[in-house]
C-alpha cells in the first residue's frame, strides 16, 4: 500500500486500487490535481488494509492479482460505507449486476474518460454528502445523532417521546460524526485527529474529547456507553 498524497487537508480521501502502476499512477495524477487526497493500493491486501484509513470514495479495479474485486468489495463493505466504483475492462451485463450486488456503487468500464470517471466521483460525494446531511439515525439506548442539526439526542422515557440534547461542543460533535457514520469500524486516536482537525496533530487531545462525549451523554441520560474503547488502537462507534 502506498502512503497518502496529500492535498488540501479538508479535500475528500480516494482510495485507487489497480495493480496496472501505468493506470493507478494516472489516476493518482488526475485526482490530485482536482484536489483530493489520494492513497493507492496494488492488491487486494493492500486495499482491505487501506480502507481502515476510511476513505470518501474508492476506485476499485475488478481485476487484482490475489483476489477479484467483488471478494474485496464484500470484505471492504464490512469497513466502511462510502461510494466505491468498480473499474473493469468486463462489459457483460452479468458483471456489473455481481458487482452492485457485492456493494458497489457505480461500474466504470476501461478504457475510460478521466473527466468522465471524475464526474462520476463527485456525483457519488455529492449524492452521499446529502444522505448524510439530511440523516438523523437512532441507535440503541434511545441515542439519535442528528446530522443535520449537529446535536446528538437522548430518549428520556422507553417510547422515545421526550429527547434531551447533549451538551457537545463542536469538536465533540465531529467526532461523534465521525464515529457515527461508520458504526463498528475503529478508528485509531491519530486517523481521529488528522480527519476532525484536518491536519496532523496531538492524538492525545482525542482521548480528553471522548471523555466530554461520553460525559454528556451520561449527563443527558444516556445509560449505554456508544464509544467503545478499542485498547491500543482507538475508538469505535457500538454498532
Amino acid at each position: 500500500m502506498d502512503v497518502t498524497r496529500e492535498g488540501h487537508r479538508d479535500a475528500p480521501l480516494i482510495l485507487i486500487v489497480d495493480d496496472e502502476a501505468d493506470i493507478a499512477d494516472m489516476l493518482e495524477s488526475y485526482f490530485r490535481l482536482e484536489g483530493y487526497r489520494t492513497l493507492v493500493a496494488r492488491d487486494a491486501a493492500g486495499a482491505i488494509e487501506a480502507a481502515g484509513r476510511a476513505p470518501d470514495a474508492i476506485l476499485l479495479d475488478v481485476n487484482l492479482p490475489d483476489a477479484d474485486g467483488f471478494s474485496v468489495c464484500r470484505t471492504i463493505r464490512e469497513l466502511v460505507a462510502c461510494p466505491i466504483i468498480f473499474l473493469t475492462a468486463r462489459v457483460e451485463d452479468a458483471d456489473a449486476i455481481a458487482g452492485f450486488a457485492a456493494g458497489g456503487d457505480d461500474y466504470v468500464t476501461k478504457p475510460f474518460s478521466l473527466e468522465v470517471l471524475g464526474a462520476r466521483v463527485r456525483a457519488q460525494l455529492a449524492r452521499e454528502h446529502r444522505r448524510l446531511d439530511r440523516a438523523t439515525v437512532r441507535f440503541p439506548g434511545g441515542i439519535v445523532v442528528d446530522f443535520a442539526r449537529r446535536e446528538v439526542r437522548v430518549a428520556t422515557d422507553g417510547g422515545g417521546h421526550g429527547e434531551r440534547v447533549a451538551t457537545l461542543a463542536r469538536k465533540d460533535f465531529d467526532i461523534v460524526a465521525l464515529l457515527a457514520r461508520r458504526p463498528g469500524q475503529v478508528f485509531d486516536r491519530d486517523m481521529i485527529y488528522e480527519r476532525v482537525w484536518g491536519e496532523p496533530g496531538d492524538s492525545s487531545v482525542v482521548t480528553e474529547h471522548v471523555r466530554r462525549v461520553r460525559r454528556a451523554l451520561a449527563e443527558a441520560g444516556c445509560a449505554t456507553n456508544p464509544l467503545a474503547t478499542v485498547w491500543g488502537v482507538g475508538y469505535s462507534w457500538r454498532a
